[in-house]
């Protein structure tokens, strides 16, 4: 497994969790990472990202466990289409109906032809993900005030179901874009490369005390 030259870290503020992400940016994007989040019950996810050079992903893994269950997900996407694999033991859903909750969607997505479109990848709760678009379409150094629509791959956390969503992003120049999605939006801070340094309601990038 190859060193990677940069990492992030991010504390949640929508629930208790973190994320600590390995990072190499120099041809497109890997990474390797890490999230923790206690809601809406405990669990860990890892996942590896690649894009191409021009930052569309082309490959994703990422599994999720917990007490009593652990998912897995891959997605691979080819001439346009996404390919998806899945694995799954225990049962989580029982554990959610346990805790209070609604039962999760099955990890993954019986039609793949939904996904048709879309070239980034959406993790619930991963700020690192919204630097896909960001870089792919070019929002660093974008016109201020143009609107982007994109179609993403969702991965919904812990559960890996995988559905479908509409995303906008408006570059409002000085290191803020802001993100629309439904009826939800925030104008996040980021760096000069593309990543989130503060997503207001969600997370906040921290660095280590001098």
């Amino acid at each position: 497994m190859p060193t990677l030259p940069a990492a992030r870290f991010w504390e949640r503020r929508d629930v208790p969790g973190v994320e600590h992400t390995l990072v190499d940016a120099r041809d497109g994007l890997y990474a390797r990472g890490t999230q923790q989040a206690i809601d809406p019950i405990p669990y860990t996810a890892r996942y590896e990202i690649q894009t191409d050079p021009a930052w569309a992903t082309v490959r994703v893994d990422v599994s999720a466990e917990g007490a009593g269950w652990a998912r897995t997900l891959r997605l691979e996407l080819a001439a346009g289409r996404w390919r998806v694999t899945t694995g799954e033991q225990g049962n989580l859903d029982a554990v959610l109906t346990s805790a209070g909750h609604a039962a999760a969607g099955l990890p993954g997505t019986e039609d793949p032809d939904l996904l048709y479109g879309a070239f980034d990848v959406d993790l619930t709760g991963s700020p690192l993900t919204n630097t896909l678009p960001i870089r792919r379409l070019g929002l660093l150094t974008a016109e201020a005030g143009v609107a982007h629509r994109i179609s993403v791959a969702w991965v919904r956390l812990p559960s890996l179901e995988v559905v479908q969503a509409d995303q906008i992003y408006t570059p409002l120049g000085d290191g803020v874009i802001r993100f629309a999605s439904d009826t939800f939006s925030a104008d996040l801070i980021v760096d000069d490369e593309g990543f989130i340094t503060d997503y207001p309601t969600l997370a906040r990038w921290v660095t280590p005390s001098s």
